[in-house]
């Protein structure tokens, strides 16, 4: 596979003939979808093809952002709505079984919808850990705060993703979930020992440490490398992320367009890399700002490209699944639940 190290968005519902042409000569090695790109079924199902068409790979990667809640990309009148991962932890207080088996239900539903539009990539779970105070950019995106909690219905979403035909993204490594800033607009800082970070905010992600994807999280932990986010930081990555989480699938940075990042949007890339980032992702659609990126950014190659190519190989035919029956169970059992 020759491809760039690099996840781009486009502009609309439809491809530019200037989006076409770039995409042909830059090569990314997949795609970003986002709400102004989704207008209806059949305008997708055009779009998914149009964009695999521009680099030449039936099996392109093409993600989104279906998380339920506060962060889906498919909504209106096309698409229903799809609860927040709080939800579930409402229900796991009740009746963890249940819990497990609804966040499943839920993940192969959303798998469904997604497969049958041509896309194979879905950025779930978040299995940040919040805890009071925190800035609410995560809030009830989260299952809950406690982390065995998040690590169990973090894995009933994989596992529903997997068999949906869907490849999953963890989120946000090593953890978002004690930022006091949101850092689409700045980058947050976190004090607390490493020692209390292992025992709480990386324990998801180590559990869950054989997902194909993780998503890096712009944040400063001040405690393992005060010089820069996770995402730039190789001590993180080095230390943490392959070293104590374990995680050895392919690793993409956040939007690169996000705030907390600072430098041109080359710098930004070069860092990223650097530091032992597989994947870039760049999602603002801003031409100047996506050839700045490409040249930045090299063509996948070694353990990135190793890593890539494994995550895709965990891509299966959907198995069997009764969907209106399993949205039945879901509205009838989370109707009571607030």
């Amino acid at each position: 596979m020759t491809a760039r190290a690099v996840i781009f968005g486009c502009d609309g519902h439809e491809l530019t003939a200037e989006e076409q042409s770039f995409f042909r000569e830059a090569k990314p090695w997949g795609f970003i979808l986002f709400s102004r790109n989704c207008g209806s079924p059949d305008q997708l199902r055009r779009l998914t093809a149009s964009l695999r068409a521009c680099v030449g790979r039936g099996d392109a990667p093409i993600l989104i952002d279906q998380e339920g809640g506060r962060v889906q990309r498919l909504r209106g009148e096309h698409w229903r709505s799809r609860p927040p991962a709080a939800v579930f932890g409402a229900v796991n207080r009740q009746n963890p079984t249940s819990a497990r088996e609804l966040a499943y239900d839920n993940a192969r539903i959303m798998a469904a919808e997604l497969h049958d539009l041509g896309i194979n990539v879905d950025c779930v779970p978040c299995i940040d850990v919040p805890i009071e105070g925190a800035h609410d950019i995560i809030g009830d995106r989260a299952f809950g705060r406690d982390p065995w909690v998040v690590s169990s219905l973090g894995q009933s979403v994989i596992d529903g993703m997997l068999d949906g035909g869907v490849l999953p993204v963890i989120k946000h490594v090593p953890g978002h979930g004690r930022a006091r800033s949101d850092s689409h607009m700045e980058l947050p800082v976190v004090d607390t020992p490493r020692e209390e970070l292992e025992r709480t905010d990386f324990v998801p992600f180590r559990a869950l440490a054989r997902a194909p994807f993780a998503m890096t999280a712009h944040v400063v932990y001040t405690d393992i490398d005060p010089t820069g986010p996770a995402t730039t930081s190789k001590t993180v990555i080095d230390e943490v992320v392959r070293g104590f989480i374990g995680f050895d699938g392919a690793l993409m940075t956040d939007d690169l367009s996000m705030r907390a990042l600072k430098g041109t949007y080359a710098e930004r890339a070069r860092a990223s890399i650097a530091a032992g980032c597989d994947l870039i992702l760049h999602c603002n659609r801003n031409m100047e700002h996506m050839r700045e990126v490409a040249d930045a950014t090299p063509m996948l190659s070694g353990k990135a490209l190793a890593r890539c190519d494994r995550a895709l190989e965990m891509l299966r035919q959907p198995k069997p699944f009764a969907v209106a029956q399993a949205q039945s169970k879901l509205d009838a059992t989370l109707s009571g639940v607030a």
